[in-house]
C-alpha cells in the first residue's frame, strides 16, 4: 500500500510539474470548468487493490484486478458539487475461489485550482457496494454475498485541455462489506477523461 501511495504521489507531482511547464501555452483563456450549474461525465480505468486476507492454506491469491468507473456530476458553486458513479472493482482469485465487488457511489466533490489548466480534486461520500465470495472450506474464508453502505473518499489531479475536455488521475478508497469479515477496504488507482457540458 505504501509503494502504491508513493507511486500515486509521484505521478501527481509529475502532472503538476507538467502543468506548470505548459501553463504558458494555455493561452490567456481560463478553462474554468465546473462553474455553478455545470455538469460533467467521466470514464476511468485502472487497477483495484483488495485489502483482504487470503485465509489458510497455499491457495492462489491475487490482490489486484482491472477496475472501471463511470461517473457524472454537477457543481453548485465554483469549488463544490455532487458526483454519482458506478465502479466495477473486478474479480480476484482468493481462498480457493473468487472474490468480486462492485458499487454505486455518491460523493461531495471539491476542486482547488492551482493554475488555469490544473486542478486538485477531492471527494468524500458513501458507496453502496455488493460483494460476492466463493471459497474452499479449508481456507477458513466464509463464502457468501453481502451488500450495504460504507464510507468512501478520494483525491486526484486534473489537467484541462480545453473548455470541454480534461484528463484525470485519481485514487479512491471504499469500505465494503464482505461475508464474515465486516467491512474491508478496496482502493482503486485510475486515469481517465472527463467531458463537461
Amino acid at each position: 500500500m505504501q509503494s502504491l501511495t508513493r507511486t500515486f504521489s509521484a505521478t501527481v507531482f509529475a502532472v503538476a510539474a507538467l502543468a506548470a511547464g505548459t501553463g504558458a501555452h494555455a493561452q490567456s483563456s481560463n478553462y474554468s470548468l465546473y462553474g455553478p450549474g455545470s455538469s460533467y461525465i467521466g470514464f476511468n480505468a485502472g487497477q483495484s487493490d483488495f485489502s483482504l486476507g487470503s485465509g489458510a492454506g497455499a491457495f492462489p491469491f491475487d490482490k489486484r484486478d482491472t477496475t472501471y468507473n463511470i461517473s457524472g456530476g454537477s457543481y453548485f458553486n465554483n469549488n463544490f458539487g455532487l458526483e454519482l458513479g458506478y465502479t466495477d472493482f473486478g474479480k480476484i482469485a482468493r481462498a480457493g475461489g473468487t472474490t468480486k465487488a462492485e458499487g454505486f457511489n455518491l460523493s461531495l466533490v471539491g476542486k482547488m485550482p492551482l493554475s488555469p489548466s490544473f486542478n486538485l480534486l477531492g471527494k468524500l461520500g458513501t458507496t453502496y457496494g455488493r460483494t460476492d465470495v466463493s471459497s474452499d472450506p479449508a481456507s477458513g474464508v466464509l463464502p457468501g454475498s453481502e451488500s450495504g453502505f460504507g464510507v468512501s473518499y478520494g483525491l486526484g489531479a486534473e489537467y484541462v485541455f480545453n473548455p470541454n475536455w480534461s484528463a484525470v488521475l485519481q485514487y479512491d478508497g471504499h469500505e465494503l462489506k464482505f461475508a464474515g469479515s465486516g467491512r474491508d477496504r478496496i482502493s482503486a488507482t485510475t486515469a481517465g477523461l472527463r467531458y463537461r457540458f
